[in-house]
Formats: C-alpha cells, sequence, structure tokens
C-alpha cells in the first residue's frame, strides 16, 4: 500500500513494502525528482540497507559459532513495514523482529523509518531500539535514486557532483562478488567534483570512506534545478548507477560491505554499530529539491 504526504511545496508517497520512497514531487518546480523504477535496469526506487549494508562473503556470517545466510543490503527493503504515526507532512513506518528475520539475524529490534517534509526538503530518519537483552551489531543505509537527467532537454552528461568539501581520499574498488578489495584507488586529488557519465560506473559503485563532505549535490550548468543531499554521522558513501540508466543514487551508510578479507565475524565487521541492549540509535539524511 502507498501513502503519500506533503506540504505546500512538496509530495511523497511511499511504499509498505520495504518503506520504500516511491516519489517526490515538487509543486514548484512542477519537477518528479525520483527515479522511475524501470525494471529493465532497475526496479526499485529506494530501498532501505538493514542490518547490513552491500554484501556479505558468501552471503554469510558467523555469531557466536553459528553461521547465517544472509543477502545483500539485508532483509528489510522487502518486508512489510506497519504505519505506526501520520501527520499530513510526516509519516513513520515500523519493522519489529519476528520469525522470519529471527532465522537470519539473531536479534530483537524494534526499526523505524520517518519521512518527514520540511519546506523544499525532504528529511528521513532511521531509528533502531534493541529490545533484546544483549548486544546487537547491525548497519543501517540509504539507497534513493535521484532522476538524472532531472529538467526537459538536458542530459545525463550535462550534470555533475558537487561535494561540500575539497575531498582527497581514494575509491574503494568492488569484486566481482560485490565486496570491497583491500586498497584504494586515487580518485579525488584536491577537488570537490565529479562529471557524470555512463561510462563512470560501469565498474560498479563509487565507494568512499570518511569524506570530509557532509552534502552532495546534483548540479547542472544547463538547468537551475537539481538536489543536495545532507549526511551526518553517516561514515561511508556509495553513489552508483545503474548500467546506462537515467539515475544516480547518492547513499549514506552507516555500514559498508564486506571486506574481501574478512574474517565473516559479524562483531569483527568494518563499520559495525553496536548497539547496547534497550537502547536506541538514530540517525537522519535530508534531500533537499529545487
Amino acid at each position: 500500500m502507498i501513502y503519500t504526504i506533503q506540504n505546500a511545496q512538496l509530495r511523497a508517497s511511499i511504499h509498505t513494502k520495504g518503506a520504500e520512497l516511491q516519489s517526490l514531487f515538487n509543486k514548484t518546480t512542477g519537477l518528479e525528482y525520483m527515479w522511475s523504477g524501470d525494471a529493465a535496469f532497475w526496479g526499485k526506487k529506494s530501498p532501505v540497507l538493514f542490518p547490513v549494508v552491500g554484501g556479505l562473503k558468501n552471503n554469510a556470517y558467523q555469531y557466536k559459532g553459528n553461521t547465517y545466510t544472509l543477502g545483500r543490503h539485508g532483509f528489510a527493503r522487502e518486508m512489510d513495514f506497519t504505519v505506526t504515526a501520520q501527520t499530513d507532512d510526516s509519516i513513520t513506518f515500523t519493522l519489529e523482529s519476528n520469525a522470519v528475520t529471527l532465522a537470519k539475524y539473531p536479534f530483537t529490534f524494534i526499526f523505524s523509518l520517518q519521512y518527514t517534509l520540511i519546506e523544499n526538503s525532504l528529511q528521513v530518519q532511521y531509528t533502531v531500539e534493541n529490545t533484546g537483552t544483549e548486544e546487537m551489531y547491525f548497519s543501517v543505509g540509504a539507497h534513493p535514486a535521484f532522476k538524472v537527467p532531472l529538467s526537459p532537454n538536458t542530459r545525463f552528461e550535462d550534470y555533475y557532483l558537487q561535494f561540500s568539501h575539497t575531498e582527497n581520499g581514494g575509491r574503494w574498488p568492488l569484486t566481482a562478488d560485490g565486496l570491497i578489495k583491500t586498497t584504494p584507488n586515487n580518485y579525488f586529488n584536491n577537488s570537490n567534483r565529479i562529471a557524470l557519465t555512463k561510462a563512470l560506473f560501469y565498474e560498479d559503485a563509487l565507494v568512499f570512506k570518511h569524506l570530509q563532505s557532509e552534502s552532495i549535490s546534483i548540479l547542472s550548468n544547463a538547468t537551475q534545478h537539481g538536489i543536495a543531499v545532507n549526511f551526518q554521522q553517516f561514515p561511508f558513501m556509495g553513489i552508483w548507477n545503474a548500467k546506462d540508466a537515467d539515475f544516480v543514487c547518492i547513499e549514506p551508510w552507516c555500514g559498508i560491505a564486506d571486506s574481501e578479507n574478512t574474517t565473516g565475524e559479524l562483531s569483527e565487521k568494518e563499520g559495525i554499530n553496536v548497539l547496547a541492549a534497550s537502547q536506541i540509535f538514530q540517525r537522519s539524511w535530508q534531500v533537499s529539491t529545487f
């Protein structure tokens, strides 16, 4: 089922399956900002990544001597959420651990996504509550696909990514199985801009660790319209496009795919978040439309 929230400037629609954002429409610009979901390229629009981000080596991990099988990006994106709060401009979707999740992930939790419209921006807040009696290990992340080209009569190659700070870090390449290689490639070289081309993503996602920037914008000299994604306390970033598709995903992550030399032990996984019993973890990101 799809729910819609709106304010004077924006209208957003979210599906209960995966609490997945389906549409973000700006009433002032008259533009839709989300990818269409064309299954010929990629049939999703904005899946939530939980309780892992990216792939696990052999699609499995170990915890307390047991081996669990878990697919890429976890299970939340394929599960039905319940609406637990709603106003005109805000809605909260919630997923609670159950027999299905416990078979793949031995922790009890309440996981919520709150979507809130604030002027020309959408804020997405993740809340993870550990309802168990022991520490909980998890990752969480975003995967929104923004429409590029955005404005009529513009091309994909007319757009670029603008980072809020000059960057000098490397790009972490991926193996054919989607694992993080152990050595980064030089990438930014004291720059804050990446020109968009379809070929940029032919070797899979651009993966970065510990950026200086807390905002990435999609801009163009051919149009005044674009978006800005603001994120804080997300130590990892993925930027991705399905081959030759008309979108770009800007993905703030609290967690990352396994390294190719991982031990497979969940508690030792790079970027894993540890949440004590009865404690709550929150992160939020925002997308501004113009």
